[in-house]
Order: C-alpha cells, then structure tokens, then sequence
C-alpha cells in the first residue's frame, strides 16, 4: 500500500513539474516609474579630523586652505606656516536627496579623499554644505566617519585592508531644503516608464490601469512609456497614484539567454523554446608521454674520471578519439536541453558553444547575451 501512495505521490510530483509554469502577476511599482520621481545628487567637500598621523601632507596647499577657512570662520587666524600637522584631511562628500524630503530628515553620507591621506579610520567629518546641481545647499553632513578598512605602517612593514581612504556616515546628513517630485504636468497628465521597455508590457500596463480605474484612463505613448489622465480624477492626486502603482499586470519577457564564459555560468528563461535539432558532442584527446632512462657507464680494466652515464628520452604520442555523444531534442526548452547534456555530462563551457551553434543555425529562439 505503501509503495503504490509513493509511487503515486511521484508520478504527481513528475506531472506538476512537467506543466509549464504560469506567468507571474507584477505590481506595476516593480516595473518602473513616474515621470519625475528620481533622486537628486549632492556634492560637497569638506574636513576631516582626528586622524592619527594618516591625514594629508603639510605640502598639500588645498588642504591647508581649506583648514584656514575652517579656523576664519570661528574667528581664529592662523598663517599657512602653522599648519603642519598630518592629522587633518580634504573630503570629498556625496549623497543623494530622496524625490520627496522635508526639513530635518536624515540622508546617507559617503565621504572620499580628494588629497593624499592614507587613512580616514577614526575621523571626524566637520561640517559640510551640500550643494544640489542648482547650487543650493539642500543638506548639511557631520559626524565620525565608519570606515571598512585599515592602514598600519611601522618599521617598513604595511599591513592594508580594504580601502581606508573612503567611509560612509549612516543618516549622517540633515536635509535643510524641502523638496517635492511634480508627477503631473500643466495638463494633469501623469507618464508612467517602464524600466525594460517593452510594446506589449506597455499595451498590458494601459489594458490594467482602465480595467482597474475606468476606461480610457490610460493610453500608450510608446514602448516605455503610458500616459495616465487624472484630471477627472476627485480627491488627491497621491491617493491616486497609490491605485495605479499597485495595479497588477503580467509584463511580456524577452526570450534571453545570458552567458558568462569566464564563469562558465548560463542564466535563461523558462520560456526559451528551442526547435528540434540533433546534437553531436566528441573530443579528440591527444596525449603526450615521455619516458627517461639512464645507462651508467663500463669502463674495462680500470676507473676512468671523466667517464659518465648516458640519459636516454623516448617520447610516445597516442591520439585517441572518443565516440560522439549523440542526443537528439524533438523540440524543449533550454532548461531540458540544459538537462539532457548534464545526463550526459557535458562540461558546462561545451554547454555554451552548442547553445551558441544552436544560434547560429536557427534552433534556439532567444538573443544570446556573452558577458
């Protein structure tokens, strides 16, 4: 009774594994976006502090300059004659601004050497304006830099990890300037843009938004973007929006197989269809030996000094060839082609030259993709 539950339970097993598999519903917030809703860049560079000996040189000008303002703008004086210390350096500091930010949040923060500092482990990032590329200052950083590596010098011996002249400050940002994405146009249109531009994902999106939100709603305007009509739409334009991100479509993938020959990694859809092709898969295996001997050396009637023994090399050459393994596909997907020549263990480089010949001879219904 047993045997014939298991044997039942794998013949299920074997039948749900052989239908081919349903297309997934998307969310349309994991396929793009709105036009106008992107994150913003910020620079700025600033000083960093604290550093134990691994900062700038005293023959750095910028950095000297930049530690001169730093001491005028608390009312200190100093000459460039008075700065000779190496535990100070010039940063360079970036983040990015979120599409929609009020005053008083807080941004990562990524900070990098601009002079010739060794090490930024242990310090301290000063105060330092971040400028949008309008040049207005949209945040202010500050705080002790996290670094994931070190640099130990003593005695000639160095000991490195990572790279020490760059860290991140976590939130340690603050946003001085509110900014607001303007989805809409002067027209009330709102584009949506897919990330993998695609006709009829784009037909698919428009088809889900009328379904969902009323006819006529959205229309395509190309392969990557749909244009969406909220101007009868009452109430606020985010409550809407929030509607049509969570709208559910299934996106039409491009047949695609991604080979990384230095890998020797394949990556394909299931989807990928191959038309029915006979392979044949052989080697010709040359091989090469070599064998050493030594003779010593007969001297009749008594020793000889400058005698010696002679080496002797034979070299032999077999050439063998293996018997082709032919396997024939009446029509798969790359998946059980993949199958078929790991049964008959094929090495997965060989696997990538007959999918690639398979190409080229018109079987294998997908861009072959060579990283």
């Amino acid at each position: 009774m047993i045997r014939h539950l298991l044997a039942s339970l794998l013949a299920l097993m074997a039948m749900l594994t052989a239908l081919p598999a349903a297309a997934q519903d998307v969310r349309l917030k994991d396929l793009g976006r709105f036009a106008g809703w992107r994150e913003n860049p910020l620079v700025g560079y600033g000083v960093v502090t604290g550093l134990a000996g691994t900062g700038d040189s005293p023959r750095s000008e910028v950095t000297r300059q930049a530690l001169r303002n730093v001491f005028s703008r608390l009312g200190i004086v100093v000459t460039p004659d008075m700065i000779q210390s190496r535990n100070v350096a010039v940063v360079l500091v970036t983040a990015s601004l979120p599409a929609s930010a009020n005053v008083g949040d807080r941004i990562d923060v990524s900070v990098t050497s601009a002079g010739d500092a060794r090490s930024l482990s242990g310090g301290t990032l000063l105060m330092t304006p971040l400028l949008g590329p309008d040049q207005h200052n949209y945040a202010l950083a500050q705080g002790t830099l996290v670094v994931g590596g070190y640099r130990y010098e003593a005695d000639q011996n160095l000991r490195q990890r990572n790279s020490p002249t760059a860290g991140i400050l976590p939130g340690g940002a603050t946003v001085e300037r509110p900014v607001e994405a303007e989805l809409a146009d002067a027209n009330g249109m709102v584009t949506f843009l897919l990330r993998d531009p695609d006709i009829s994902t784009a037909e698919n999106v428009a088809r889900g938004i009328n379904a969902r939100l009323g006819y006529g709603l959205a229309s395509v305007r190309g392969a990557d973007a749909v244009a969406i009509d909220t101007r009868n739409w009452k109430g606020p334009l985010n409550g809407f929006l929030a509607q049509v991100e969570n709208v559910s479509v299934v996106p039409s993938s491009q047949a695609r197989v991604v080979v990384n020959e230095r890998s020797g990694t394949i990556v394909a859809g299931g989807d990928v269809r191959i038309s029915e092709v006979t392979v044949a898969q052989g080697d010709i295996k040359v091989e090469v030996s070599i064998d050493n001997s030594a003779t010593g050396a007969n001297v009749y009637g008594g020793y000889v000094r400058s005698a010696s023994g002679l080496v002797v090399t034979n070299t032999r050459l077999d050439v063998r060839e293996d018997p082709a393994a032919v396997m024939h596909f009446p029509g798969a997907s790359v998946a059980d082609l993949a199958q078929g020549l790991a049964r008959a263990k094929v090495p997965v480089r060989t696997m990538i030259a007959i999918l690639q010949a398979m190409k080229t001879a018109g079987a294998l219904h997908a861009d072959i993709v060579v990283q």
